[in-house]
């Protein structure tokens, strides 16, 4: 289905992001991991090549916030393949103080955070949209949350350390409303721009966390990484060619 498509994957050595290289590589396409850790993105490399026996990987190291770097990558893709058919911003920069509760959150950092995250999503999207203009094609797809669309359940945290930044909400919804702006921006350039929002992702968290998630959540669990991958692929695929500006939401295995 993605025979030979180039996809840049920004955070492709992270939990979400290695699902996604998988995805692309069982579909005959060409992944490339660009994170900017440069040691653990050539062994996510490595150990995926291995895995899915495939020379179809490759890393590229890349800083979302970073015009140069973002420039940088894009030559060194276009140089080495004559193209990129899909970006797939889904890196997500943050500083040591993030996560905290709302009332232990710092002004400083607040903005320091949403400008990493968004404003780095903005930047990589308007750097590949360029290059995607001299193509003349180009896919761009965001990774978003179901925390962008409804509001934050904070009874599901009782009892546990855990909390919902309110950095992560005012990100993730502001991410569906630039992609939904760049879809207009866009139309009639053969550019599409779309959104992918998941539910919550399984990852080690505390048992009551789990339980709670599952109560409240109208029984449904969380989901597994893996189950973002068929929506992926929906939104690299040609079958969405006249899917522009959607926000796909993933929850509990199914895209709705």
């Amino acid at each position: 289905m993605l025979k030979n498509k180039v996809v840049i994957i920004t955070g492709g050595a992270g939990l979400i992001g290695k699902e996604f290289v998988k995805a692309v590589v069982e579909q005959n396409g060409i992944a490339i991991i660009a994170d900017i850790d440069k040691k653990i993105g050539k062994e996510v490399k490595k150990t995926l090549s291995k895995e899915l026996k495939t020379k179809n990987i490759k890393f590229v190291k890349l800083d979302i916030t970073s015009k140069k770097s973002i420039k940088k990558c894009i030559d060194k893709l276009d140089k080495n393949y004559g193209k990129i058919d899909a970006l797939v911003n889904n890196a997500y920069p943050r500083n040591k103080n993030y996560g905290k509760h709302f009332f232990d959150v710092k002004y400083d950092d607040f903005v320091e955070n949403i400008g990493l995250n968004l404003g780095g999503y903005f930047l990589t999207s308007q750097q590949f949209a360029k290059y995607f203009k001299k193509q003349n094609y180009g896919n761009i797809i965001n990774i978003s949350s179901i925390y962008g669309v409804v509001a934050p359940k904070f009874e599901i945290y009782n009892g546990t350390t855990m909390t919902t930044p309110v950095e992560y909400i005012a990100i993730k919804s502001a991410l569906i409303h630039l992609t939904k702006y760049m879809a207009k921006y866009f139309k009639g350039q053969n550019i599409r721009v779309n959104s992918l929002s998941p539910a919550g992702i399984l990852d080690n968290q505390p048992q009551k966390f789990l339980e709670s998630y599952k109560k409240e959540c109208l029984n449904k669990g969380m989901l597994d990484k893996e189950d973002l991958k068929g929506s992926l692929i929906y939104l690299l695929s040609d079958m969405s060619r006249y899917v522009n500006g959607q926000n796909l939401i993933v929850d509990d295995g199914f895209t709705i």
